[in-house]
């Protein structure tokens, strides 16, 4: 992808973590690292004043352009975006809702191939972020590791000998590193075996949250596993953690959708089919029900059925079809029922598309 010049040229582009490729894609959406830092001699963010705040913004904005890894991407300050254009940042993973609200000098960092970002005055000054598609958090960690140790050239980061690098919340000092994986665990659920999972999860020290990470809903059977400790932990031993346990995750969901399909074939196949069926040929449907009905399409698709829409398509329909990108789509805003109509439009052409690109595949 060429570096963004504008809003429009990264809204055009589906993110990159939704291509439904690298490895366990069929059940691993998204790996994604984040790094906490500030900087040193200024204060947090929720006690910085409004100038102060602009001058890191400048700071950090002069040092992702001199940056080799980083340079060539696009800076977006929040309080210069429409209502709209920050919800569509937060839809598609680039900010939290926190840094969304537009209310103080923030703003995001879009590296030019899209994999880097980096938040400025959310909760920290910078929270440095790499999202990959599928399971892969050395590629993951390697990518933030080197953007980190770039903007560390150029930028004094707030840091101690004791206790390493501070941060606003004490739970993120230390290493400051957030790694988490966006999973896809629908056997587990229709099994009735997806509690005993999660609590196995927790009291290895692992947070599990929903699809929009902190305070969000469970949707989609789609769960956010992360790190916990950062504080006395190395980087390496946090993702090595995270990394055996969702591998743990994975066979334990990979054995629960064989026994799906050998106990009860015929009835998994009717959800998958009902469920692309109302997507295909609906004519109003709201963002959460497609959440869900994606969760059963993606199933059928992992399983191998013939006739289903590639997984690359699936995965974009959970970000198309948010209302902040529904509405910069349509070019104006909508009420909700609206919403829900153009919503079901957009699904039904994409999916048609997808259709007409497949048969054109096997013709040629």
């Amino acid at each position: 992808m060429s570096a963004p010049i504008d809003f429009a040229g990264l809204f055009a582009t589906p993110a990159p973590w939704l291509r439904g490729t690298g490895p366990h894609a069929e059940m691993v959406l998204s790996t994604r690292i984040r790094l906490a830092r500030n900087l040193r001699e200024v204060p947090f963010t929720h006690r910085a004043k409004d100038e102060q705040l602009h001058g890191v913004l400048a700071r950090v904005g002069g040092a992702v352009q001199a940056s080799p890894v980083l340079g060539g991407g696009l800076l977006l300050k929040m309080q210069e975006c429409s209502a709209i254009e920050r919800q569509v940042l937060v839809e598609r993973h680039l900010v939290s809702h926190e840094l969304g609200d537009g209310a103080r000098p923030r703003g995001i960092y879009v590296a030019k191939d899209d994999r880097i970002s980096v938040m400025v005055n959310e909760e920290d000054h910078l929270r440095l972020q790499s999202l990959t598609p599928g399971f892969q958090l050395a590629e993951a960690w390697a990518l933030a590791d080197a953007a980190d140790d770039e903007l560390d050239g150029s930028l004094e980061y707030a840091f101690s000998d004791d206790i390493g690098y501070l941060t606003a919340c004490p739970t993120n000092a230390g290493t400051g590193l957030r790694a988490s994986v966006l999973i896809h665990l629908p056997a587990l659920v229709l099994l009735e075996e997806i509690q005993r999972v999660l609590k196995s999860i927790m009291q290895v020290g692992l947070n599990v949250r929903g699809l929009y990470g902190e305070h969000s809903e469970i949707m989609g059977n789609l769960f956010q596993i992360s790190n916990q400790t950062t504080l006395g932990r190395s980087e390496r031993d946090s993702i090595e953690s995270l990394e055996r346990v969702t591998k743990q995750i994975i066979e334990t969901e990979e054995r629960a959708r064989e026994r799906m399909l050998r106990d009860a074939r015929t009835q998994l196949e009717d959800k998958v089919w009902r469920a692309y069926g109302t997507l295909r040929y609906c004519r109003s449907i709201q963002a959460k029900e497609v959440i869900n009905l994606c969760s059963a399409v993606r199933l059928g698709v992992a399983m191998g059925l013939e006739g289903l829409c590639p997984l690359r398509v699936v995965n974009e329909l959970l970000v198309s079809t948010q209302p902040a990108h529904l509405q910069r789509l349509a070019g104006e805003e909508m009420a909700p029922p609206e919403r829900n109509l153009y919503r079901a439009q957009v699904v039904r052409e994409r999916l048609a598309a997808a259709e007409r690109e497949a048969g054109e595949s096997r013709s040629s």
